[in-house]
C-alpha cells in the first residue's frame, strides 16, 4: 500500500475531513424500513429506476431502521453497475446527509457518463426485466413468486418486489 493510500481514500469520499465526527453530528433520517416500505424500483429519481429504493435503504442502514432489507445487494447493484460507481462511496455521500438531488448530482457526476437518452432506456430495460430470464436467479425467482401466488414466467422484478413490499408489510401490520 502506498503511504498516505488510506488519507487519499478518505479525501475522495469525504472532501472536508470530517471522517466519522462529521456523520455522528449529523442525524440520517429517511423511512424506518422496520415500518414502512423503501420506494418503489420503478419511481424514478432523476431519470433513474432503483435509486430511491436505494436511497431509502442506504438511509435506514446508515440510521440503524432498515429491517429485513439490504443495500447494496444485486438491485442496487443494477444502478451501481450503470454508472461504474461503488456501494461503499455511495453510501458514504448519504453519510454526509446528502439529499435525493445530491445523490442525482453525485451519481451524473461519478462514473461512467451517461446521457439522459442512455439512462431513460436504462430505465426501461431493467423495469421490463425479470430474474426469470437470469438461469443463475430463476429457481430462486421461482420459489419466491410461487410465496405469493404469482406466476414467475409473467412477473417482472419490479413487480414481485412492489408485491413483496405490500405483502410483508401488511403481515408486518396484523
Amino acid at each position: 500500500m502506498e503511504p498516505g493510500g488510506a488519507k487519499n481514500r478518505q479525501r475522495a469520499t469525504d472532501p472536508f475531513g470530517l471522517g466519522d465526527s462529521g456523520s455522528m453530528n449529523r442525524k440520517i433520517t429517511g423511512k424506518d424500513l422496520t415500518r414502512e416500505a423503501p420506494r418503489s424500483p420503478r419511481i424514478r429519481v432523476g431519470g433513474y429506476a432503483i435509486l430511491g429504493r436505494t436511497i431509502d435503504k442506504c438511509r435506514a442502514l446508515v440510521a440503524g431502521n432498515i429491517g429485513e432489507y439490504h443495500f447494496d445487494c444485486p438491485l442496487d447493484n443494477m444502478l451501481f453497475g450503470l454508472k461504474g460507481v461503488k456501494g461503499d462511496d455511495f453510501k458514504a455521500q448519504i453519510e454526509q446527509g446528502a439529499s435525493d438531488q445530491e445523490m442525482v448530482e453525485w451519481l451524473n457526476q461519478s462514473g461512467e457518463k451517461k446521457t439522459p437518452e442512455e439512462i431513460k432506456r436504462w430505465a426501461k430495460e431493467v423495469e421490463a426485466s425479470s430474474l426469470y430470464n437470469d438461469p443463475e436467479k430463476r429457481d430462486f425467482f421461482v420459489e419466491e413468486t410461487r410465496k405469493l401466488g404469482l406466476d414467475s414466467a409473467k412477473t417482472t422484478t419490479f413487480e414481485w418486489l412492489e408485491i413483496d413490499d405490500r405483502v410483508s408489510h401488511a403481515q408486518q401490520a396484523a
